[in-house]
C-alpha cells in the first residue's frame, strides 16, 4: 500500500447535482401531499375552530360538530364543512369538538352525543334549535347554514331533529334525572 489517500466517490459537481436533485424531489413530494398546508380538512377545521363558549355568545348562529379523528364519516364530511366555514365567515361560526378529548366531556354529556358526526345547531342568541347525527352532504350543510344565518326554520331533512328548551329544567338536568336506563 502506498501513502496516498482514497479518492472521494463524488466530485464537487456530482455533489451539487445530488443536492439539487434532492431539493427538487422534496418539492415534488411536498406538492403531491398538499403543499405546505398538508393538514387534512378535518385538522384545518379543528385548528381554526372557535371555543364553543365564544361562538355561542358572539351574536352569530353556530354549527357545532362533534367528531373524532378516527371517524371515516367525519373525514368524508370535512371538505364540505371547511368550504362552508370559509364561505360563511362573519355570518356563521363552525365549531369543532373532538369527542375523544377529555376537555370536551362536559359538552359531550350536555348535548347527549351518542353518534358522530353530530351537528348541534344554535341561533344567533346561542339557543339550541336543531341536531343532526350522521353524514351531511354539501347541499344539506348549505341549507342548514342559510336557515341559521337568516333566522328561518330549519329545512326538513331526514335525520334532522328540532330542539326546544324546557323551562322547568336544563337539558343536562333532564338527562341526569331520567334516562333510558333509569328504573327509579
Amino acid at each position: 500500500m502506498t501513502g496516498s489517500s482514497p479518492q472521494p466517490l463524488l466530485g464537487p459537481v456530482e455533489r451539487i447535482v445530488l443536492v439539487v436533485a434532492a431539493i427538487v424531489l422534496a418539492v415534488v413530494l411536498s406538492t403531491m401531499r398538499g403543499g405546505l398546508q398538508s393538514a387534512s380538512p378535518l385538522e384545518q377545521l379543528a385548528r381554526q375552530s372557535l371555543e364553543p363558549e365564544v361562538a355561542l355568545s358572539n351574536g352569530r348562529p353556530t354549527m357545532v360538530e362533534f367528531y373524532a379523528d378516527w371517524c371515516q364519516v367525519c373525514r368524508e364530511m370535512a371538505p364540505a364543512m371547511l368550504k362552508l366555514e370559509r364561505s360563511t365567515q362573519q355570518q356563521l361560526d363552525v365549531v369543532m369538538v373532538n369527542v375523544d378529548n377529555p376537555r370536551w366531556q362536559d359538552l359531550v354529556d350536555r348535548y347527549d352525543v351518542n353518534g358522530i358526526p353530530q351537528l348541534n345547531l344554535f341561533d344567533a342568541n346561542g339557543d339550541a334549535v336543531g341536531r343532526s347525527i350522521g353524514l351531511r352532504r354539501e347541499e344539506e350543510l348549505s341549507l342548514l347554514a342559510n336557515a341559521l344565518i337568516q333566522g328561518s326554520p330549519l329545512p326538513s331533512l331526514q335525520g334532522l331533529g328540532r330542539v326546544s328548551e324546557r323551562d322547568d329544567e336544563s337539558p343536562l338536568q333532564a338527562s341526569l334525572t331520567a334516562g333510558p336506563r333509569s328504573h327509579g
